[in-house]
């Protein structure tokens, strides 16, 4: 009989309970189950909030530098994964400052830079580094720890994801197969901050890898899904990329820029085992372990989709992405039921630089979008 353990257990110290219902396994055999799935853990209450369809990005209509993506020491350059820090005492980054890494070096080459750097949210800033060293060469993600200020950076030419400490100390280093070439990574929010996270690496085999961290987590790399398409570029290529998750739907949303697909996992706290769930040929449809708890659904393919890569979460629960082919740089605003809201063009050249998104805000009315634009090396904020 093979035994399943959902994560969303919710201690009686919580008063508001929710706990969602793990689905009957649908094949025979044993199943690996991740020891921190027996930790307490802050799950949201699956209550669907209604559909906004008023379009955030319609309403940002004016563009302001914040400043410059280059590392003041050594050059590097090409910004991508952009984070806002949530800050902590006695860590080197402040709470609303922009976090991004560096894919490229001084020189402009490839998956060569090594640093991650911060800038404060407002026009005039100068960037102040962080972190550099090679353990993160061809940096393409920079997810901040929603409580200690740490930050989970990955190096797709090291082939490793770096935990980093909030004093810019290294804590610890996965690497081996599953990290042979991460491509992205994001990092869950629970409400309470005893309780474990879920650091999520996409990569350029097509996998999505989950590791347990925090206080209850347990540092466990489990290959949760497969099967993802990919494609090689002279800016890395495009593979699983642009994570968001919904705290209040408990869904995770990934970007494929391979094959223009937009999809999401349902019951994303519940997804703890190898290969759970398997991309079929074209990025459309699914094979699940578990269908009744956790699946892939399609939420949008095609135009106006054009090679995405980096996404951001509106708080109205909309999501935007950043197209990285075409004649422009060309921003997309959907529905998680997939209806364009809106398209914006951020950067009028032919090439493409929006690699980082992020939008700060608590409402429709003071909501605002950030990007990096690695055709200037800068990084730029949509306001009204």
């Amino acid at each position: 009989m093979e035994l399943r353990v959902c994560r969303s257990f919710v201690p009686a110290a919580v008063t508001l309970l929710a706990v969602s219902a793990c689905g009957a396994p649908t094949g025979s055999g044993g199943s690996a189950v991740n020891p921190a799935a027996t930790a307490p853990m802050a799950v949201a209450n699956h209550v669907r909030p209604q559909v906004d369809n008023k379009s955030i990005l319609k309403l940002l209509t004016k563009t302001v530098v914040i400043g410059s993506t280059v590392d003041p020491k050594n050059g590097d350059q090409n910004p991508r994964g952009l984070s806002i820090a949530h800050g902590s005492p006695h860590g080197v980054l402040t709470k609303g400052q922009l976090v991004f890494c560096n894919y490229s070096d001084s020189t402009g080459k490839m998956g060569a830079g090594t640093t991650i750097d911060a800038l404060k949210a407002t026009s005039g800033s100068s960037p102040t580094r962080f972190f550099q060293n090679a353990l993160i060469e061809g940096c393409v993600g920079a997810a901040v720890h929603p409580h200690d200020g740490s930050v989970y950076a990955a190096g797709m030419t090291s082939g490793k994801l770096v935990e980093i400490a909030k004093k810019g100390a290294v804590v610890k280093s996965y690497t081996g197969k599953l990290f042979a070439s991460p491509f992205s990574d994001t990092i869950t929010n629970p409400s309470q901050n005893f309780s474990p996270l879920y650091v999520y690496v996409g990569t350029t085999s097509g996998t999505v890898v989950s590791i347990s961290v925090g206080f209850y987590g347990n540092g466990v790399a489990t290959e949760v899904a497969k099967g993802f398409a990919t494609s090689k570029g002279s800016q890395g290529g495009l593979a699983p990329s642009g994570f968001q998750y919904d705290q209040k739907t408990d869904t995770l949303y990934i970007v494929n820029g391979a094959n223009n697909t937009i999809v999401s996992f349902t019951n994303a706290s519940d997804l703890l085992d190898k290969d759970e769930i398997i991309v079929q040929p074209g990025g459309k449809t699914f094979k699940c372990r578990y269908p009744k708890t956790t699946c892939g659904k399609l939420i949008m393919s095609g135009s106006p989709l054009n090679a995405p890569m980096a996404s951001a979460m509106l708080p109205n629960g909309n999501l935007v992405v950043a197209n990285t082919q075409g004649t422009s740089n060309t921003l997309v605003e959907f529905t998680p039921a997939g209806k364009v809201l809106d398209t914006k063009v951020v950067d009028t050249s032919s090439t493409q630089g929006v690699y980082g998104l992020v939008a700060r805000g608590t409402t429709d009315a003071n909501t605002v979008i950030f990007f990096t634009d690695s055709n200037n090396n800068t990084v730029q904020e949509l306001t009204r």
